[in-house]
Protein backbone atom coordinates (compact mmCIF):
# COMPACT_ATOMS: atom_id res chain seq x y z
CA UNK A 1 0.00 0.00 0.00
CA UNK A 2 1.40 3.35 -1.01
CA UNK A 3 0.30 6.93 -0.40
CA UNK A 4 1.06 9.63 -2.83
CA UNK A 5 0.19 13.79 -3.00
CA UNK A 6 -1.07 15.18 -6.46
CA UNK A 7 0.49 18.40 -7.28
CA UNK A 8 -1.05 21.83 -8.44
CA UNK A 9 -3.04 21.32 -12.00
CA UNK A 10 -1.09 22.01 -14.97
CA UNK A 11 -3.93 23.13 -17.47
CA UNK A 12 -5.26 25.19 -14.34
CA UNK A 13 -2.01 26.80 -14.20
CA UNK A 14 -1.42 27.91 -18.07
CA UNK A 15 -4.38 29.61 -17.99
CA UNK A 16 -4.03 31.60 -14.82
CA UNK A 17 -0.21 32.56 -15.29
CA UNK A 18 -1.35 34.40 -18.38
CA UNK A 19 -4.17 35.99 -17.12
CA UNK A 20 -1.89 37.97 -14.63
CA UNK A 21 -1.39 39.88 -17.55
CA UNK A 22 -4.83 41.68 -17.17
CA UNK A 23 -3.82 42.33 -14.17
CA UNK A 24 -1.34 45.41 -13.39
CA UNK A 25 -0.39 44.26 -9.82
CA UNK A 26 1.35 41.68 -8.16
CA UNK A 27 -0.14 38.23 -7.91
CA UNK A 28 0.56 35.17 -5.47
CA UNK A 29 0.23 32.07 -7.20
CA UNK A 30 -0.06 29.51 -5.18
CA UNK A 31 0.14 25.21 -5.79
CA UNK A 32 1.75 25.66 -9.03
CA UNK A 33 3.27 22.74 -10.48
CA UNK A 34 6.69 22.72 -10.94
CA UNK A 35 6.57 21.43 -14.57
CA UNK A 36 8.12 22.80 -17.95
CA UNK A 37 5.04 24.41 -19.21
CA UNK A 38 4.50 26.52 -16.53
CA UNK A 39 8.06 27.21 -16.51
CA UNK A 40 8.37 28.30 -20.13
CA UNK A 41 4.83 30.56 -19.07
CA UNK A 42 6.42 32.35 -16.56
CA UNK A 43 9.72 32.87 -19.17
CA UNK A 44 6.79 33.88 -21.87
CA UNK A 45 5.62 37.11 -19.51
CA UNK A 46 9.29 37.55 -18.35
CA UNK A 47 10.21 38.22 -21.54
CA UNK A 48 7.28 40.53 -22.40
CA UNK A 49 8.34 42.75 -19.29
CA UNK A 50 6.73 41.45 -16.42
CA UNK A 51 8.80 40.93 -12.93
CA UNK A 52 8.57 37.26 -11.37
CA UNK A 53 9.50 36.23 -8.13
CA UNK A 54 10.11 33.02 -7.49
CA UNK A 55 9.31 31.93 -4.05
CA UNK A 56 9.49 28.35 -3.85
CA UNK A 57 9.21 25.54 -6.57
CA UNK A 58 5.04 25.89 -5.97
CA UNK A 59 4.59 29.30 -5.68
CA UNK A 60 5.60 32.65 -7.51
CA UNK A 61 4.65 36.16 -7.58
CA UNK A 62 4.40 37.69 -11.00
CA UNK A 63 3.93 41.54 -11.31
CA UNK A 64 2.60 42.57 -14.78
CA UNK A 65 2.38 46.28 -14.03
CA UNK A 66 5.42 46.84 -16.22
CA UNK A 67 4.86 44.85 -19.14
CA UNK A 68 4.34 46.79 -22.71
CA UNK A 69 4.78 44.37 -25.18
CA UNK A 70 1.54 42.64 -26.72
CA UNK A 71 4.16 40.68 -29.27
CA UNK A 72 5.70 37.29 -27.54
CA UNK A 73 8.54 35.96 -29.48
CA UNK A 74 7.54 33.05 -31.67
CA UNK A 75 10.63 30.66 -30.06
CA UNK A 76 8.73 30.31 -27.06
CA UNK A 77 5.00 31.03 -27.93
CA UNK A 78 5.61 28.06 -30.36
CA UNK A 79 6.24 25.30 -27.79
CA UNK A 80 3.55 24.68 -26.13
CA UNK A 81 -0.67 24.98 -26.68
CA UNK A 82 -1.39 27.09 -24.02
CA UNK A 83 0.10 30.00 -25.52
CA UNK A 84 -2.99 30.72 -27.40
CA UNK A 85 -4.14 32.06 -24.35
CA UNK A 86 -2.02 35.18 -25.02
CA UNK A 87 -3.88 35.95 -27.74
CA UNK A 88 -7.28 36.97 -25.14
CA UNK A 89 -5.25 38.11 -22.51
CA UNK A 90 -3.16 40.36 -24.37
CA UNK A 91 -5.99 41.68 -26.41
CA UNK A 92 -7.82 41.99 -22.95
CA UNK A 93 -5.24 44.15 -21.79
CA UNK A 94 -4.02 46.45 -25.20
CA UNK A 95 -6.73 46.23 -27.16
CA UNK A 96 -4.18 44.42 -29.67
CA UNK A 97 -2.04 41.40 -30.27
CA UNK A 98 0.22 40.27 -32.31
CA UNK A 99 1.05 35.91 -31.22
CA UNK A 100 2.67 33.08 -33.16
CA UNK A 101 0.40 30.10 -33.90
CA UNK A 102 1.11 27.81 -30.88
CA UNK A 103 2.59 24.37 -30.75
CA UNK A 104 2.20 21.74 -28.30
CA UNK A 105 1.09 18.04 -28.32
CA UNK A 106 -0.14 17.31 -32.04
CA UNK A 107 -3.37 15.49 -32.08
CA UNK A 108 -4.35 16.39 -35.35
CA UNK A 109 -6.17 19.65 -36.51
CA UNK A 110 -6.28 21.96 -34.08
CA UNK A 111 -8.57 24.88 -35.60
CA UNK A 112 -9.09 28.10 -33.79
CA UNK A 113 -12.13 29.18 -35.23
CA UNK A 114 -13.91 29.42 -32.25
CA UNK A 115 -11.44 31.24 -30.52
CA UNK A 116 -11.69 33.81 -33.83
CA UNK A 117 -15.40 33.89 -33.25
CA UNK A 118 -15.44 34.56 -29.46
CA UNK A 119 -12.96 38.00 -30.51
CA UNK A 120 -15.04 39.38 -33.58
CA UNK A 121 -18.06 38.87 -31.08
CA UNK A 122 -16.00 41.32 -28.89
CA UNK A 123 -15.41 43.99 -31.79
CA UNK A 124 -12.12 43.18 -32.33
CA UNK A 125 -10.44 41.88 -35.89
CA UNK A 126 -8.61 39.63 -36.28
CA UNK A 127 -6.11 37.75 -38.97
CA UNK A 128 -4.48 34.98 -39.13
CA UNK A 129 -1.52 34.82 -41.32
CA UNK A 130 2.05 34.62 -41.54
CA UNK A 131 1.98 31.88 -39.09
CA UNK A 132 0.28 34.31 -36.00
CA UNK A 133 -2.80 35.75 -35.22
CA UNK A 134 -2.73 39.34 -34.73
CA UNK A 135 -5.93 40.75 -32.90
CA UNK A 136 -7.22 44.47 -32.79
CA UNK A 137 -9.82 46.41 -31.67
CA UNK A 138 -10.43 50.11 -30.51
CA UNK A 139 -12.12 48.57 -27.68
CA UNK A 140 -13.66 45.50 -26.66
CA UNK A 141 -17.67 46.01 -26.43
CA UNK A 142 -19.23 43.14 -24.35
CA UNK A 143 -20.80 40.02 -26.75
CA UNK A 144 -22.59 37.13 -26.86
CA UNK A 145 -20.92 33.95 -28.42
CA UNK A 146 -22.30 30.68 -29.01
CA UNK A 147 -19.89 28.13 -29.30
CA UNK A 148 -20.38 25.71 -32.25
CA UNK A 149 -18.50 23.13 -30.83
CA UNK A 150 -17.55 23.06 -26.89
CA UNK A 151 -14.08 23.97 -26.94
CA UNK A 152 -11.44 24.24 -23.55
CA UNK A 153 -9.37 26.57 -25.57
CA UNK A 154 -12.20 29.03 -26.68
CA UNK A 155 -13.96 29.78 -23.52
CA UNK A 156 -10.69 30.23 -21.68
CA UNK A 157 -9.69 33.02 -24.36
CA UNK A 158 -13.28 34.63 -24.86
CA UNK A 159 -13.28 35.01 -20.76
CA UNK A 160 -9.85 36.00 -21.04
CA UNK A 161 -10.77 38.96 -23.73
CA UNK A 162 -14.15 39.53 -22.12
CA UNK A 163 -13.24 40.66 -18.28
CA UNK A 164 -12.63 44.24 -19.00
CA UNK A 165 -14.52 44.82 -22.34
CA UNK A 166 -17.94 47.24 -22.14
CA UNK A 167 -20.50 45.88 -20.76
CA UNK A 168 -21.55 42.13 -20.26
CA UNK A 169 -20.79 39.34 -22.31
CA UNK A 170 -22.74 35.75 -22.44
CA UNK A 171 -21.01 32.66 -23.71
CA UNK A 172 -22.71 29.69 -24.62
CA UNK A 173 -21.92 26.23 -25.27
CA UNK A 174 -19.39 26.92 -22.75
CA UNK A 175 -16.84 24.30 -21.80
CA UNK A 176 -16.58 23.15 -18.61
CA UNK A 177 -13.76 21.68 -16.88
CA UNK A 178 -12.69 22.42 -13.42
CA UNK A 179 -9.71 24.34 -15.21
CA UNK A 180 -12.00 26.41 -16.88
CA UNK A 181 -14.13 26.95 -12.85
CA UNK A 182 -10.34 27.45 -11.25
CA UNK A 183 -9.70 30.49 -14.07
CA UNK A 184 -13.16 32.27 -13.14
CA UNK A 185 -12.42 31.73 -9.56
CA UNK A 186 -8.97 32.84 -9.79
CA UNK A 187 -10.16 36.42 -12.18
CA UNK A 188 -13.18 37.21 -9.78
CA UNK A 189 -10.95 37.19 -6.78
CA UNK A 190 -8.81 40.02 -8.32
CA UNK A 191 -12.01 41.64 -9.21
CA UNK A 192 -13.80 40.49 -11.73
CA UNK A 193 -17.45 39.69 -12.64
CA UNK A 194 -17.85 36.00 -13.42
CA UNK A 195 -21.18 34.22 -13.28
CA UNK A 196 -22.00 30.82 -14.33
CA UNK A 197 -18.60 28.95 -14.95
CA UNK A 198 -18.73 25.26 -14.82
CA UNK A 199 -21.90 25.10 -16.63
CA UNK A 200 -23.49 25.73 -20.26
CA UNK A 201 -23.97 29.66 -19.82
CA UNK A 202 -21.07 32.20 -18.55
CA UNK A 203 -22.12 35.84 -18.09
CA UNK A 204 -18.84 38.38 -17.93
CA UNK A 205 -19.61 41.62 -16.14
CA UNK A 206 -16.57 44.18 -17.59
CA UNK A 207 -14.74 46.04 -15.35
CA UNK A 208 -12.46 48.44 -15.76
CA UNK A 209 -9.83 47.67 -13.87
CA UNK A 210 -8.60 44.57 -12.07
CA UNK A 211 -6.71 44.03 -8.47
CA UNK A 212 -3.59 41.95 -7.29
CA UNK A 213 -3.97 39.07 -4.87
CA UNK A 214 -3.21 35.62 -3.71
CA UNK A 215 -4.66 32.32 -5.29
CA UNK A 216 -3.82 29.13 -4.98
CA UNK A 217 -4.47 26.67 -7.63
CA UNK A 218 -6.60 23.34 -7.68
CA UNK A 219 -4.96 20.07 -7.66
CA UNK A 220 -4.72 18.27 -11.23
CA UNK A 221 -7.44 15.93 -11.79
CA UNK A 222 -5.15 14.32 -14.61
CA UNK A 223 -2.06 13.50 -12.70
CA UNK A 224 -4.66 12.38 -9.98
CA UNK A 225 -6.66 9.80 -12.52
CA UNK A 226 -3.03 8.62 -14.30
CA UNK A 227 -1.89 7.18 -10.71
CA UNK A 228 -5.33 6.22 -10.39
CA UNK A 229 -5.12 3.89 -13.09
CA UNK A 230 -1.82 3.04 -12.89
CA UNK A 231 -2.64 1.60 -9.27
CA UNK A 232 -5.44 -0.62 -10.79
CA UNK A 233 -3.23 -2.01 -13.73
CA UNK A 234 -0.17 -2.38 -11.28
CA UNK A 235 -3.34 -4.32 -9.27
CA UNK A 236 -1.83 -2.26 -6.37
CA UNK A 237 -3.39 -0.45 -3.27
CA UNK A 238 -2.61 3.79 -3.52
CA UNK A 239 -4.27 6.18 -1.90
CA UNK A 240 -3.80 9.61 -3.48
CA UNK A 241 -4.52 12.83 -1.68
CA UNK A 242 -4.71 17.05 -2.40
CA UNK A 243 -7.06 15.99 -4.48
CA UNK A 244 -11.32 16.78 -5.61
CA UNK A 245 -12.77 13.51 -5.67
CA UNK A 246 -15.82 15.17 -7.67
CA UNK A 247 -13.23 15.92 -10.16
CA UNK A 248 -12.15 12.62 -10.45
CA UNK A 249 -16.11 10.70 -10.91
CA UNK A 250 -15.79 10.01 -14.28
CA UNK A 251 -12.00 8.06 -14.02
CA UNK A 252 -13.37 6.36 -10.86
CA UNK A 253 -17.13 4.96 -12.48
CA UNK A 254 -14.75 3.37 -14.96
CA UNK A 255 -12.21 2.03 -12.67
CA UNK A 256 -15.07 0.34 -10.68
CA UNK A 257 -16.90 -0.72 -14.04
CA UNK A 258 -13.48 -2.85 -14.46
CA UNK A 259 -13.70 -4.23 -11.12
CA UNK A 260 -11.44 -1.81 -9.16
CA UNK A 261 -12.35 -0.61 -5.91
CA UNK A 262 -11.95 3.08 -5.60
CA UNK A 263 -13.22 4.25 -2.24
CA UNK A 264 -14.10 8.29 -1.70
CA UNK A 265 -12.28 10.87 1.30
CA UNK A 266 -12.35 14.72 1.69
CA UNK A 267 -9.90 15.38 -0.36
CA UNK A 268 -8.40 11.71 -1.49
CA UNK A 269 -8.82 8.97 -2.90
CA UNK A 270 -7.87 5.27 -2.44
CA UNK A 271 -7.58 2.65 -5.31
CA UNK A 272 -7.75 -0.84 -5.27
CA UNK A 273 -7.18 -4.67 -7.01
CA UNK A 274 -6.67 -7.65 -5.10
CA UNK A 275 -4.29 -10.08 -7.08
CA UNK A 276 -6.67 -13.11 -7.57
CA UNK A 277 -9.47 -10.48 -8.80
CA UNK A 278 -10.34 -11.21 -12.66
CA UNK A 279 -10.52 -8.35 -13.97
CA UNK A 280 -13.64 -7.16 -16.72
CA UNK A 281 -13.89 -5.18 -20.23
CA UNK A 282 -14.72 -1.63 -20.65
CA UNK A 283 -15.95 0.46 -23.25
CA UNK A 284 -15.80 4.15 -22.77
CA UNK A 285 -15.59 7.93 -24.81
CA UNK A 286 -13.52 10.39 -24.03
CA UNK A 287 -16.01 13.64 -23.84
CA UNK A 288 -15.51 17.20 -22.88
CA UNK A 289 -16.20 17.49 -18.85
CA UNK A 290 -18.13 16.17 -16.84
CA UNK A 291 -17.66 13.18 -19.43
CA UNK A 292 -14.27 10.99 -19.16
CA UNK A 293 -11.21 13.22 -19.90
CA UNK A 294 -9.65 12.78 -23.06
CA UNK A 295 -6.44 13.56 -21.33
CA UNK A 296 -6.93 9.99 -19.52
CA UNK A 297 -7.76 8.27 -22.85
CA UNK A 298 -4.09 6.75 -23.28
CA UNK A 299 -3.79 5.66 -19.71
CA UNK A 300 -7.20 3.91 -19.89
CA UNK A 301 -6.40 2.25 -22.77
CA UNK A 302 -3.19 0.81 -21.39
CA UNK A 303 -4.45 -0.50 -18.37
CA UNK A 304 -7.43 -2.56 -20.65
CA UNK A 305 -5.03 -3.42 -23.10
CA UNK A 306 -4.00 -6.57 -20.60
CA UNK A 307 -7.25 -7.47 -19.04
CA UNK A 308 -8.91 -10.52 -21.16
CA UNK A 309 -11.67 -9.78 -23.94
CA UNK A 310 -12.78 -6.89 -25.63
CA UNK A 311 -13.02 -3.70 -25.11
CA UNK A 312 -12.78 -0.20 -27.25
CA UNK A 313 -12.25 3.36 -26.89
CA UNK A 314 -13.51 6.52 -28.65
CA UNK A 315 -12.04 9.50 -28.91
CA UNK A 316 -14.82 12.33 -29.00
CA UNK A 317 -12.46 15.60 -28.47
CA UNK A 318 -9.26 14.90 -30.79
CA UNK A 319 -9.20 13.37 -34.52
CA UNK A 320 -5.91 12.07 -34.33
CA UNK A 321 -4.74 10.81 -30.45
CA UNK A 322 -4.21 6.87 -30.65
CA UNK A 323 -0.68 7.60 -32.10
CA UNK A 324 0.47 6.03 -28.71
CA UNK A 325 -0.86 2.57 -29.85
CA UNK A 326 2.23 1.99 -32.16
CA UNK A 327 4.02 2.08 -29.11
CA UNK A 328 1.48 -0.23 -26.89
CA UNK A 329 1.24 -2.60 -30.16
CA UNK A 330 5.40 -2.94 -29.71
CA UNK A 331 4.98 -4.38 -26.20
CA UNK A 332 3.16 -6.84 -27.44
CA UNK A 333 -0.92 -4.77 -26.76
CA UNK A 334 -3.45 -6.43 -29.59
CA UNK A 335 -5.03 -2.74 -30.37
CA UNK A 336 -7.26 -1.73 -33.58
CA UNK A 337 -7.54 1.59 -34.57
CA UNK A 338 -10.15 2.61 -36.80
CA UNK A 339 -10.47 6.83 -37.20
CA UNK A 340 -11.90 7.80 -33.75
CA UNK A 341 -12.45 3.89 -32.86
CA UNK A 342 -9.90 1.62 -31.00
CA UNK A 343 -10.90 -2.01 -30.30
CA UNK A 344 -8.65 -3.48 -27.90
CA UNK A 345 -8.30 -6.89 -26.83
CA UNK A 346 -6.48 -7.79 -24.12
CA UNK A 347 -3.04 -9.55 -24.17
CA UNK A 348 -1.70 -11.49 -21.08
CA UNK A 349 0.75 -9.57 -20.66
CA UNK A 350 2.94 -7.04 -22.03
CA UNK A 351 6.65 -7.26 -23.00
CA UNK A 352 9.61 -4.71 -22.26
CA UNK A 353 11.21 -2.82 -25.45
CA UNK A 354 12.16 0.58 -26.62
CA UNK A 355 9.38 2.93 -27.27
CA UNK A 356 8.82 6.83 -27.01
CA UNK A 357 6.64 9.18 -25.68
CA UNK A 358 4.76 10.00 -28.79
CA UNK A 359 2.83 13.14 -26.58
CA UNK A 360 2.14 14.19 -23.02
CA UNK A 361 -0.32 11.55 -22.07
CA UNK A 362 0.76 8.90 -24.39
CA UNK A 363 3.77 9.60 -22.36
CA UNK A 364 2.35 8.48 -19.29
CA UNK A 365 0.39 5.50 -20.91
CA UNK A 366 3.94 4.35 -21.51
CA UNK A 367 4.82 4.53 -17.96
CA UNK A 368 2.16 2.08 -17.02
CA UNK A 369 2.66 0.01 -19.44
CA UNK A 370 6.46 -0.35 -18.49
CA UNK A 371 5.46 -0.91 -14.88
CA UNK A 372 2.62 -3.49 -15.80
CA UNK A 373 5.55 -5.21 -18.75
CA UNK A 374 7.69 -8.15 -18.21
CA UNK A 375 11.14 -6.81 -18.45
CA UNK A 376 12.57 -3.33 -18.73
CA UNK A 377 11.22 -0.41 -20.96
CA UNK A 378 12.93 2.27 -22.53
CA UNK A 379 11.15 5.55 -22.86
CA UNK A 380 12.33 7.63 -24.99
CA UNK A 381 11.67 11.65 -25.58
CA UNK A 382 10.38 11.94 -22.40
CA UNK A 383 10.53 15.65 -22.53
CA UNK A 384 6.55 15.41 -23.59
CA UNK A 385 5.96 13.82 -19.78
CA UNK A 386 7.91 16.53 -18.26
CA UNK A 387 5.79 19.22 -19.37
CA UNK A 388 3.11 18.29 -17.40
CA UNK A 389 3.87 16.27 -14.56
CA UNK A 390 6.14 16.55 -11.99
CA UNK A 391 8.72 14.87 -10.91
CA UNK A 392 6.96 11.96 -11.92
CA UNK A 393 9.67 9.15 -11.81
CA UNK A 394 10.39 10.36 -8.21
CA UNK A 395 6.37 10.02 -7.20
CA UNK A 396 6.13 6.14 -9.32
CA UNK A 397 9.54 5.33 -6.81
CA UNK A 398 7.86 6.53 -3.82
CA UNK A 399 5.32 3.75 -4.91
CA UNK A 400 7.50 0.44 -5.26
CA UNK A 401 7.75 1.55 -8.91
CA UNK A 402 10.80 0.19 -10.65
CA UNK A 403 11.15 3.45 -12.49
CA UNK A 404 15.05 5.79 -13.33
CA UNK A 405 15.60 8.73 -15.47
CA UNK A 406 18.65 8.20 -17.29
CA UNK A 407 20.79 10.93 -19.48
CA UNK A 408 21.92 9.87 -22.47
CA UNK A 409 24.52 11.86 -24.44
CA UNK A 410 24.31 12.55 -27.93
CA UNK A 411 27.25 11.70 -30.35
Amino acid sequence: MGKISISGAKNAAVAIIPACLLIEDKCRLENLPDIKDVKLFLDILKDLGATIEVIDKSTVIIDCSTVSSFTPKAELARKMRGSSYLIGALLGRFNNCVVPMPGGCDFGTRPIDQHIKGFEALGAVCDQSYGKVTAKATSLEAGHIYFDVTSVGATVNVILAAVKANGVSIIENAAKEPHIVDLANFLNAMGAKIRGAGTDTIKITGVSKLHGGTYSIIPDQIEAGTFMIAAAATRGDVTITNVIPRHLESISAKLIESGATVEEFDDSVRVSVRKDKKLKTVNFVALPYPGYPTDMQPQLVTYLSTISGTSSAREGVWDDRFRYVGELKRMGANITVEGKLAIINGVEKLMGTSVRATDLRGGAAMIIAGLIADGVTEISDIYHIDRGYENFEEKFRVLGGDIERIEVLEN
